[in-house]
């Protein structure tokens, strides 16, 4: 069997006589099909963190954070005293 689109048909060929009995509906289900089959061979290729890596990873962006905030803070003062001081 042979397959050709033409338009929005699919056109199969049997036996040298040509049917118009595919549509692209079915060929949209069918990639959505390999679509879902390949998401989830490449789901099985990912490798997961485990806990440890996880709540040490957690820490560390939990300690930034709060770092990066005080240091925030700390200019925003820093330039509130130095406007009222000059204004």
């Amino acid at each position: 069997k042979a397959y050709y689109a033409q338009g929005n048909k699919v056109i199969r060929f049997s036996k040298g006589r040509e049917f118009m009995a595919e549509t692209a509906s079915k060929e949209k289900t069918a990639k959505k099909k390999s679509f879902f089959k390949g998401l989830k061979v490449e789901f099985g290729k990912i490798i997961w963190p485990n806990r440890k890596t996880v709540s040490k990873q957690t820490i560390a962006v939990v300690a930034c954070s709060i770092a990066l905030g005080l240091i925030i803070a700390l200019l925003d003062l820093i330039i509130k005293f130095g406007l009222s001081f000059i204004l």
